[in-house]
């Protein structure tokens, strides 16, 4: 079956359907992984995008239960050079076509990826539409161009949780580092590997990706999952030792309301933010976002520690950026930047126990050079509250009285 993708300034490619027939409309973006589709499709912070595979042959590792991120595929629409028709994978349990029609996913291959990325590159991301239907190009382009969009839209409400729920299952990586230990240590299960003092966490769902719960898990923590409009004085209700801000969809700036209840934790709890969640952390903090022009996708971009020196190879998803200039120096301070452009990676709290950082340390492309920052929460939290469990409850009575 035959199906087109067009663009909102005219540009038309034509190619193969192999997913369900139809029609969908989204952001198209590409991606410049070799591998983890499956992970893509289903990463929330998707919802809203045509994902382009910059990596001219696709699934031919198939897909499985244990790669998935969320409980469903959230793209709107999928693009590849080729699809593999011979997945080959001892982990395999079907083919990428199969799991496209299952999840009712619309996508096409048979395009030339390279001119779409070169175009999307010069042009930036736009709106646009992937349809298998006899439809006129010129209605098609008509109705990329009247899709709302992205920008100032609360794309985080269609991907969090209806209510709060308790995970309670770590990595299998035998190598994870226990908790104190180095890196390549051999360890036994997640589960003793965490047996320590266990440290509870509220994480803001925006969009949360299983493996982000899993290695909070096997960090020694218990994370209680809640919805993102979860105000302030709910979470501190729950009296944890810290506040995790998860990865999410869309333009931070249409989600008000979650930046607002963060900036009422601050110096409250320890926190820490990925992706979306450190968008949200700048945004609470004093800053500004913006958009870029193409966005980071992709599993291989450079970031350096300026503190350290030290260069980390990471996995990144975003169109939003925290503008540097806008924090307030005094407080905040970036001490991470992506080599590529020079725009903030990292950012840290000079008096209070918070950071975050735009990548994405869980998806593990170093493959294991942003794993620390999991441990370092925990000690950060370890420092905030010591030992001194009557403090904490004292302390926490008193942040809830104050915000009530």
């Amino acid at each position: 079956m035959k199906a087109i993708l067009a663009l909102e300034d005219g540009r038309i490619f034509k190619g193969q359907s192999f997913g369900v027939s139809g029609s969908c409309v989204g952001e198209v973006v590409f991606n410049t992984s070799m591998t983890g589709y499956q992970e893509i499709l289903t990463d929330p912070s998707y919802k809203g995008q045509i994902v382009t595979m910059t990596y001219p042959l696709i699934g031919n590792y198939g897909v499985n239960k244990e790669d998935i991120e969320s409980s469903k595929s959230h793209v709107e629409g999928f693009v590849v050079r080729e699809n593999s028709l011979l997945p080959s994978n001892w982990r395999t349990g079907g083919d990428l076509a199969g799991y496209l029609k299952k999840n009712r996913i619309i996508a096409v291959e048979g395009i030339d990826t390279r001119a779409l990325t070169k175009h999307i590159r010069l042009a930036g991301s736009m709106r646009a539409v992937i349809s298998t239907r006899k439809e006129r190009v010129s209605a098609l382009v008509k109705r990329a161009r009247a899709w709302r969009g992205l920008v100032n839209v609360d794309t985080v409400k269609e991907v969090t949780c209806r209510k709060s729920y308790k995970w309670c299952e770590g990595i299998k990586d035998e190598y994870w580092p226990p908790l104190g230990g180095k890196v390549g240590a051999r360890t036994t299960s997640p589960e003793l590997r965490a047996t320590n003092k266990r440290f509870k966490v509220v994480v803001y769902d925006f969009g949360v990706k299983y493996n982000i719960l899993r290695m909070l898990y096997s960090s020694g923590c218990d994370p209680e999952v809640v919805p993102a409009a979860t105000p302030a004085e709910k979470v501190l209700a729950k009296k944890p030792h810290g506040v995790f801000l998860s990865n999410g969809p869309g333009d931070p700036a249409g989600v008000p309301y979650a930046a607002a209840e963060v900036a009422k934790l601050v110096g409250q709890v320890p926190m820490f933010g990925i992706c979306f969640g450190h968008q949200i952390t700048g945004l609470a903090l004093g800053g500004k976002t913006f958009k870029l022009k193409f966005g980071h996708r992709g599993a291989n971009q450079p970031v350096k520690d300026l503190k350290k020196g030290n260069v980390l190879i990471t996995s990144q998803n975003h169109n939003y950026c925290v503008d540097i200039e806008s924090l307030p120096g005094k407080e905040v301070e970036p001490y991470q930047i992506n080599l590529n452009d020079n725009t903030v990676e990292g950012i840290r709290h000079k008096r209070y126990p918070i950071f975050s950082v735009q990548y994405h340390p869980e998806a593990s492309p170093g493959p294991r050079d942003g794993m620390y920052l999991f441990l370092e929460f925990r000690k950060m939290m370890e420092k905030f509250w010591g030992n001194k469990r009557v403090k904490r409850k004292a302390v926490q009575r008193r942040n809830v009285k104050r915000l009530t």
